[in-house]
C-alpha cells in the first residue's frame, strides 16, 4: 500500500493488465491513476436526499411536484437510515433509486470539495463525520439529507 494515499484508498496490481491500479475501500471505485492525497480542507461525500414541498425547489428527477411535508420526509430519511445502519442496504444502493438528487445516477456521489462549496449546514455535517461514517438526518434548503463522508 501506497503511503502517501488517502486512508480509503489502497494500491493494487492487475494481473490482466500487468500494472498496478487504486481501489477505494469505502466506495468501491477502481481507477488507474493514482488519485490525489485529500487534505484536510477538502472532502468528499455521497448523499441520499428527500425534498419535501418547503424545499427551495420541490421538484426532481423522479417527481414533477413534491408535496409530502417535511415531517413525512423526516420519517422516510430516518426510515432509509434504518436500512443502512442494520445492513439491510447502503446508501449508493438507496440513492439510486430513492434520492431526490441528479445525483442519484452516481449513488449519491457528490466528488470531493471544499469549504465554501455546499450550503454551510451541508458542509457543516460533512466536515463534521469521520471517513466512512454516516450521519444523522440533516435539514438544508434543498431538503432531509443522509451524507456518507467516503474521504
Amino acid at each position: 500500500m501506497s503511503s502517501d494515499l488517502s486512508p480509503e484508498w489502497e494500491e493494487r496490481h492487475s494481473k490482466t493488465r500487468g500494472r498496478n491500479y487504486y481501489f477505494n475501500r469505502t466506495t468501491g471505485e477502481s481507477v488507474w491513476e493514482k488519485p490525489a492525497a485529500t487534505t484536510s480542507d477538502q472532502v468528499r461525500a455521497s448523499h441520499l436526499l428527500v425534498k419535501h414541498r418547503d424545499s427551495r425547489r420541490p421538484s426532481s428527477w423522479k417527481t414533477e411536484n413534491i408535496t409530502r411535508t417535511k415531517e413525512e420526509a423526516l420519517q422516510i430519511i430516518e426510515g432509509y437510515r434504518q436500512r443502512i445502519t442494520s445492513g439491510e442496504t447502503d446508501l449508493p444502493t438507496l440513492a439510486r433509486t430513492e434520492s431526490d438528487c441528479s445525483s442519484a445516477k452516481a449513488g449519491g456521489d457528490l466528488g470531493t470539495f471544499g469549504r465554501g462549496k455546499m450550503q454551510p449546514v451541508f458542509e457543516k455535517a460533512t466536515f463534521a463525520l469521520k471517513v466512512g461514517e454516516l450521519s444523522q438526518p440533516v435539514e438544508s434548503d434543498s431538503g432531509i439529507h443522509l451524507i456518507l463522508r467516503t474521504a
